[in-house]
């Protein structure tokens, strides 16, 4: 077989149809858009996203970053290097971290996050953990409990 050989299957090619040439061809006259309206002009119907005047969707959503969580909850953070200065088998909460002068504010419920070395053993019991800072914080010896 060659390349000039190669035609489509009888009856898969159809004409096309020529609109707007007279009554005895079927679609005459309006061509098959009807009588008169913003669709049956050329160059008719409307731009992508318009909808008849109505404020569309692409300005009713908020612009740039995303959308806002609802309801988020913000925590206080604290990373595992300030925890490095406390002594051995001692309980870490939030109110025990603002009497040791480490927290100066609490916004909301502590997390542990996994920066720095942790060498002594801690019982901290906090909202959240990273994975890195519960992996650190038990390789250290100690426990992480998790508060509701």
């Amino acid at each position: 077989m060659r390349l000039e050989d190669a035609k489509p299957q009888p009856g898969s090619k159809k004409r096309r149809r020529r609109v707007g040439r007279g009554i005895a061809a079927g679609q005459g006259a309006s061509a098959g858009l009807g009588m008169r309206g913003q669709n049956s002009r050329s160059g008719g119907g409307t731009r992508p996203g318009f909808e008849g005047g109505q404020q569309p969707l692409y300005r009713r959503i908020p612009k740039l970053k995303g959308f806002p969580m609802v309801n988020r909850t913000i925590y206080t953070t604290i990373n595992l290097e300030k925890l490095a200065s406390l002594d051995a088998n001692t309980e870490v909460n939030l109110a025990s971290l603002q009497e040791a002068g480490i927290l100066t504010d609490a916004k909301g419920p502590l997390k542990i996050l996994g920066n720095g070395e942790l060498n002594v053993p801690l019982k901290v019991q906090a909202a959240a953990f990273t994975s890195t800072a519960r992996s650190k914080i038990e390789a250290a010896g100690g426990s992480c409990e998790v508060l509701k």
